[in-house]
């Protein structure tokens, strides 16, 4: 044996995966998984019969939980596909700033200044207007393979 020390990069996630396998064929409507290295939600699912020679395959239409974007993969339902880990998290909303990142305060009373506002128009439009009448408001933010953004707006009350 060698008498060198090795040194491991330290991950602040533990080193966990970013996705899990799970086989094609359980994966259902409404599900998670990955395609072309992009998080989507399943929105349907189709399965083939077994031909001639060889297995049924699973056809997925999902969108990008991140871009919205369609995507279609077509997988042996025997074959493991990977699926996100997918985290939704709540935090109250603390600040605007000019240039699109929000200011948000964690449950252990951290702020969290990384993320931007959401490309989507309708859910800036009642963040940056609830925000602006004095609103508190509670973002809801999903975060998978090392992505997150706002997805949704809770209203809790005037301040």
């Amino acid at each position: 044996m060698s008498d060198e020390e090795h040194h491991f990069e330290s991950k602040a996630d533990a080193g966990a995966s970013k996705t899990f396998p799970q086989q094609a064929g359980t994966i259902r409507k409404n599900g998670y998984i990955v395609i072309k290295g992009r998080p989507c939600k399943v929105v349907e699912v189709s399965t083939s019969k077994t031909g001639k020679h060889g297995h049924a395959k699973c056809h997925f239409v999902a969108i990008d939980i991140f871009t919205s974007k369609k995507l279609e993969d077509i997988v042996p339902s025997s074959h493991n596909c990977d699926v996100p880990h997918v985290n939704r998290t709540d935090y109250q909303l603390i600040d605007i700033s000019e240039d699109g990142f929000v200011s948000l305060l964690t449950d252990s009373g951290d702020t969290k200044d990384d993320l931007r506002l959401p490309t989507d128009e309708s859910l800036l439009k009642q963040i940056k207007d609830g925000f602006a009448e004095g609103k508190d408001l509670v973002v809801s933010v999903m975060s998978a393979m090392g992505e997150e953004q706002i997805c949704a707006l809770k209203d809790i009350g005037p301040k």
